[in-house]
């Protein structure tokens, strides 16, 4: 039976010293009792509690870490099947796969575009994680060149694919510090890259073609004690790669079967570009760690980014913005006024719409708790008191002299509320949809 946060406090130091990155030694337990963190983060633990809380501590699926300093990614930590369960930890990552036979041109001008790859959304930067180069030349002198170049151009994990050992251990010594993945160790390999894995400070993948080859050298490997491995299970169709990635993460889950705790690597290469995105979408989706797609285009990497976000955003946390006024454009005193909540998809619509008419606003956003607008008005937290209330702290009485507020049409029913909250003031209901605001401003506000 796992142990309760407060049993696991009374085998802890504490002393509250906060070097475990929690403000409590009771935080701290929390979260080994959700199997959030490991016990090798307290510096202070007794072996004594070592002996009776290893086991309990760790996540079924173990968090790996690849990269160095600021520039980290961080595969599994997961400990439930469904993000409505709990919540998932670590998104899957998204890279490129370059193979080093491409032109040393070619190479520099894709990573070059990788590096400086982002996109916004809902307040969020959202970013590729890393590039994984593949020894196709045959060539390990070649491979390290690559290698190097790379290195010098992308700052974050790094990834290097053969199944020849020699060019790994070669290549895995060119990137000590940097914390490379090495991918991926065979039966046959896997010993001998283990220790060279362990002797670099790099991490493993090892790859099998079914599940007992994969759960055998899994075993063996941590039973040795070395635990930063990915697991790539190799396999010929769509269909077979989503049963592959269920099984190994139900085993995991709930099964308990610590061999096969491991975040896995996938590589998808069908030669159709629109496969290619699916099936990268399928590992996002279940249940991937790593995913590396064999080019860079930017209309399949906004995709599947989105996509990534919208799976991996907690939903008992929605994404907020800052409760204030907002200037959208450069209004004056005379602008119009329009209300929102802070739910970040919400607010991002209803500003870009507003700018879409060709207006200068002010945009106020109370503190919402992240919720849309009629989930915000039935829970109480959007309504005419609140807004008034929250109106009359932001201090926009002193920046307009307008004393009209538009709010969303879906809360119509609020205005004669809000109205005796904000003596003076005119409340005018809105449209419901933000893609109406055009046509409201044109039409009611009567701006050109």
């Amino acid at each position: 039976m796992a142990l309760a946060g407060l049993q696991i406090q009374k085998l802890l130091p504490k002393t509250n010293c906060k070097e475990c990155g929690s403000n409590t030694c009771l935080a701290f337990a929390m979260k080994l009792a959700a199997k959030k963190t490991e016990l090798s983060e307290c510096p202070y633990v007794s072996e004594e509690a070592k002996a009776i809380l290893a086991a309990e501590s760790e996540p079924p699926i173990r968090t790996v870490t690849l990269g160095s300093g600021e520039s980290v990614f961080q595969a599994g930590g997961e400990t439930v099947m469904f993000r409505h369960e709990k919540t998932f930890v670590n998104a899957t990552g998204i890279g490129l796969a370059i193979p080093d036979t491409l032109a040393d041109a070619d190479i520099d001008r894709q990573v070059k575009e990788f590096a400086e790859y982002r996109i916004e959304r809902v307040g969020e930067i959202l970013r590729p994680d890393a590039v994984s180069v593949a020894m196709c030349s045959g060539s390990e002198r070649r491979l390290l060149a690559v290698l190097e170049r790379v290195a010098g151009l992308w700052p974050r994990a790094i990834a290097v694919r053969t199944d020849d050992d020699s060019a790994l251990a070669a290549a895995a010594v060119k990137l000590r510090g940097r914390k490379p993945l090495l991918a991926s160790a065979v039966p046959a390999t896997a010993e001998r890259l283990v220790k060279l894995a362990r002797e670099t400070g790099s991490a493993l993948a090892i790859a099998a073609d079914n599940i007992d080859d994969l759960a055998d050298m899994a075993t063996r490997i941590r039973d040795s004690g070395f635990k930063d491995l990915f697991l790539e299970l190799r396999a010929g169709s769509l269909c077979e790669r989503l049963q592959n990635n269920i099984i190994l993460r139900r085993i995991a889950l709930k099964a308990g079967n610590k061999a096969l705790g491991f975040p896995m690597l996938s590589y998808v290469s069908t030669g159709d570009a629109m496969d290619d995105a699916m099936e990268a979408g399928i590992e996002i989706a279940k249940y991937g760690g790593l995913v590396f797609l064999p080019g860079f285009d930017p209309a399949m990497f906004v995709s599947l980014l989105t996509l990534r976000q919208n799976i991996f955003t907690d939903p008992q946390k929605p994404i907020q913005v800052e409760p204030k006024v907002y200037a959208i454009g450069e209004p004056n005193e005379n602008s119009p006024v329009f209300v929102t909540t802070n739910f970040s998809l919400t607010y991002f619509i209803v500003s870009g719409e507003i700018e879409n008419s060709g207006i200068s606003a002010w945009l106020v956003v109370p503190e919402c708790e992240g919720m849309s607008v009629l989930t915000a008005w039935a829970a109480g937290k959007f309504g005419g008191a609140k807004i008034g209330a929250f109106v009359r702290e932001s201090g926009i009485e002193q920046q307009t002299r307008n004393r009209q507020i538009i709010i969303p049409g879906y809360i119509a029913q609020i205005s004669g509320e809000l109205e005796e909250a904000l003596p003076g003031w005119k409340v005018l209901v809105g449209p419901q949809e933000a893609g109406d605001i055009e046509s409201f401003v044109k039409n009611v506000l009567k701006v050109a």
